[in-house]
């Protein structure tokens, strides 16, 4: 390690041998050698010893709302990727819908770009979407570095983001799977969510019933049957529904290219503890009951599920009403992801390299950035999170950085405080402080 910049020491590193004491040299920006954690400091390093916290790979989170430009009052770059330093993110991918334009052309891919240059904290990077009637759009798309493409098959809640139907779902996985691309998708399908109750109000119940667990089983098995016809890669997003994953298991075992997520609320919330009228719990599809919730742990711990990433989708405090029918669903929750997935796997026998597998690793090998990021181990960007694991702390509302601080977690004990988060081996987070906005934008390599 003659030539490190920066040594990072820590009894407890997490690589992708294990958790051990070690030291790990940083030079230009990348991780050169993990080393013995009493390696000698060349002469003019900078050195910084974390003694019993644990040094771990920045997480990277797939399913960002940052919703800039257009509706830069509900997030924006600037204000999400503080949040995102803050609970150890080192990149974030940002989803094509809730900003005007949406990223479905080029020239709304140029203007989120534009948007974020200045503005990120950590490194982002952006999907594309796929509408209808936008299919030659897709190539040029995936040209310019998107990393795949998002598609909705019931209504997204804008209008300038509409639902695929199932020709139309067709038309676009072709075009995808023909440049080799990756299309992610919302799967509830609309024909069971029309048939559902729709009663409106502030009941829980009510909502939960309008958003029936059929309605995600039936999309996902829609999808995987084109998929599987089209040899396409495909990826269920935010999956809440336990019912879906024999389907899913069954599929990979007949050669289906297909990925699956979750999310930290469906792992650390649950539909008998939402209060009636408590909008900050709407998402949807919705958050389940706890039988559902230990069924989505136990395919994490075997593999059906591949990662956890937040769905980050906030809105302005004035469109989280107390009617579960009119409110805006989505949870903020990227300050928070790692602390609330530790909080609940710690607790189901888990261990913080489980969490960093499903939240980092993995989802940079989703994005192909299973190269550069997502590991402590030479050769990749030198990203980190540093945690103090036994730490609790309350969730303080006033305590986030997202720009409208409404939160399902509010007066929740987590475990696990971000003492620090890293960025090419400079640090951009500490003790509530950041540093001025040094993140890239990322594309897809070719």
């Amino acid at each position: 390690m003659s030539d490190a910049e920066l040594v990072l020491r820590s009894t407890r590193v997490i690589t992708p041998e294990g958790t051990r004491a070690a030291s790990v040299a940083v030079a230009a920006g990348k991780i050169t050698a993990v080393l013995p954690y009493d390696a000698e400091v060349p002469p003019g390093a900078r050195s910084e010893d974390f003694g019993d916290d644990v040094l771990l790979p920045g997480l990277v989170d797939t399913h960002v709302h940052v919703n800039d430009p257009g509706r830069a009052e509900w997030e924006g770059f600037r204000t999400a990727t503080r949040a995102a330093a803050a609970g150890g993110i080192t990149t974030l991918i940002d989803m094509p819908l809730n900003s005007l334009p949406p990223t479905t052309t080029v020239a709304g891919l140029r203007a989120k770009q534009d948007a974020a240059r200045s503005e990120a904290h950590v490194d982002v990077g952006f999907w594309g979407g796929a509408l209808p009637g936008n299919v030659e759009d897709l190539r040029p798309l995936h040209d310019a570095g998107v990393f795949g493409f998002k598609a909705f098959l019931s209504p997204s809640g804008v209008d300038e983001f509409p639902e695929l139907d199932q020709e139309q779902l067709a038309r676009s996985l072709t075009e995808i799977a023909g440049f080799g691309g990756l299309l992610i998708v919302h799967a509830e399908d609309p024909h069971h969510l029309a048939a559902a109750p729709q009663k409106g109000g502030r009941k829980y119940a009510d909502f939960l019933a309008s958003r029936p667990r059929g309605a995600e089983d039936t999309a996902i098995g829609n999808l995987v049957a084109q998929a599987g016809r089209l040899g396409a890669r495909v990826h269920v997003l935010h999956l809440s529904s336990s019912d879906a994953l024999p389907l899913i298991a069954a599929a990979r075992a007949d050669g289906v290219r297909l990925t699956v997520e979750t999310c930290p609320h469906y792992l650390t919330l649950t539909a008998e503890e939402v209060p009636d009228g408590a909008s900050e719990f709407k998402c949807c599809p919705p958050i389940r009951e706890a039988a559902n919730q230990d069924l989505l742990w136990q395919a994490l711990a075997d593999g059906t599920i591949d990662c956890v990433v937040t769905d980050h989708s906030p809105s302005t405090a004035d469109l989280k009403t107390d009617d579960f029918a009119t409110a805006w669903g989505g949870i903020s929750g990227l300050q928070l992801s790692l602390s609330a997935v530790w909080t609940e796997a710690r607790g189901r026998g888990h261990g913080l390299e489980d969490v960093v597998r499903w939240m980092s690793s993995r989802t940079a090998g989703l994005v192909g950035l299973g190269d550069r990021k997502g590991a402590v181990e030479a050769g990749r960007d030198a990203d980190f999170a540093v945690l103090a694991p036994d730490e609790t702390f309350t969730v303080d509302p006033a305590a986030l950085q997202h720009r409208n601080r409404v939160t399902a977690y509010a007066g929740r004990t987590l475990s696990g405080v971000v003492k620090s988060t890293w960025l090419r081996g400079e640090r951009i987070f500490a003790e509530g402080r950041f540093t001025e906005p040094t993140g890239r934008l990322l594309t897809r390599r070719p």
